[in-house]
């Protein structure tokens, strides 16, 4: 990918890629499932086909509108999405509980989770204030302490649905978007000195993750328990091999792998379409990599700049850690593949979020000023 122009193709290709083998993945790993808990196979993938569709709407909205909008209307959009993860999280009624945690809002037939419009919101806010205060930025209080209290409520939050899967993220994306917007290094050390005891209390006085934590440290010695999901995932991957077994021919997802078409859908995909599956994926998230930097690094304002930077790492990281979690390589944790898993609210705001990286690109020449 040697030419500028290039950019747009690749990452709508790219995207797309990934939307189609994720609707082929989610009915491979989820008609069994569906047609026992609901006699109806394509229960899962239908809800699925109605996400893309929302995705496609709002896709071709963020392309259309010029990104310099979210900047004027930043903290209207912040609010709304403070409200949001406020009403879920203190509001018992309002929020959809599963597996312990009051992550969603239902809609009718679908659930909503706040959490993912949530931190596009705060990208979007980081950009903007990274650019906009970018002669302050190496001051404590002018430059560093605002943004970190807002993205800290919001972590915070998130904390308390629970879902520390997708506040560790948040974390990690704000702390990169402000290494690259020039932040002082002495100031992100010491805030993640003063993070560490608090993250080792979040996990070691909770049961369930400091047993998530000692089932990745040696998943086999409780394979038939605590370590069944990780081990059933390294199994998935080993009978792959380099070719794999064939799609929809996948052993692990018959009761084997919990809940096969969310977190874990890449174990699948390792099973099924092998070495050469998996790699696919891989290099379709680096060609997003590749653009969301070329976008970052031809955009001449900050605020487009920072905010292809944030969208970027929104989708990769995600990415990355997902594959992390499922080889074995991290803790688990309850964050989805992008445009792969079944996972409505994720898949609706990745796409959006390529839409933006688009505009951005197609306005790229266009300065701060306007």
């Amino acid at each position: 990918m040697t030419k500028t122009r290039d950019v747009n193709t690749i990452l709508i290709l790219a995207s797309m890629a990934l939307v189609a083998m994720g609707l082929v993945m989610v009915y491979s790993t989820s008609y069994v499932v569906a047609m026992k808990r609901y006699g109806n196979e394509y229960f899962f993938v239908k809800k699925h086909l109605i996400f893309i569709t929302l995705g496609f709407l709002f896709f071709f909205i963020a392309v259309k509108i010029d990104y310099h909008f979210y900047q004027k209307w930043i903290y209207p959009l912040l609010l709304l999405s403070f409200i949001l993860l406020l009403a879920l999280t203190f509001i018992p009624a309002v929020g959809s509980t599963a597996g312990g945690a009051r992550r969603w809002i239902k809609i009718g037939p679908l659930t909503f989770q706040p959490s993912e419009p949530a931190k596009l919101a705060v990208i979007v806010y980081l950009a903007y204030y990274l650019a906009a205060k970018k002669c302050k930025i190496k001051t404590f209080s002018k430059g560093f302490l605002l943004p970190m209290i807002i993205s800290g409520f919001f972590i915070l939050l998130i904390l308390k649905e629970p879902d520390f899967g997708t506040a560790i993220s948040l974390g990690a994306i704000t702390i990169v978007m402000m290494f690259i917007g020039g932040v002082r290094l002495k100031h992100i050390f010491s805030l993640l000195i003063m993070a560490a005891p608090f993250i080792y209390l979040m996990v070691a006085k909770v049961d369930y993750r400091m047993k998530r934590v000692l089932v990745f440290l040696d998943p086999w010695k409780d394979s038939g328990g605590a370590g069944f999901q990780l081990v059933q995932s390294l199994i998935a991957f080993g009978a792959g091999g380099i070719w794999g077994v064939g799609l929809g021919d996948g052993k692990q997802k018959l009761f084997y792998l919990p809940e096969a078409h969310t977190d874990f859908i890449l174990s699948v995909v390792g099973e099924e379409l092998g070495l050469i599956g998996v790699s696919t994926l891989i290099v379709l998230y680096l060609f997003i990599l590749i653009c969301g930097v070329k976008i970052a690094l031809k955009t001449e304002d900050l605020f487009g700049k920072y905010l292809a930077i944030g969208i970027t790492l929104l989708i990769v990281l995600q990415a990355a850690v997902n594959m992390a979690v499922v080889m074995a390589l991290l803790p688990t944790k309850g964050l989805t593949l992008p445009f792969i898993s079944y996972g409505g609210t994720s898949l609706v705001v990745n796409m959006a979020g390529i839409g933006i990286l688009l505009n951005i690109y197609r306005n790229r020449e266009v300065g701060s000023g306007r």
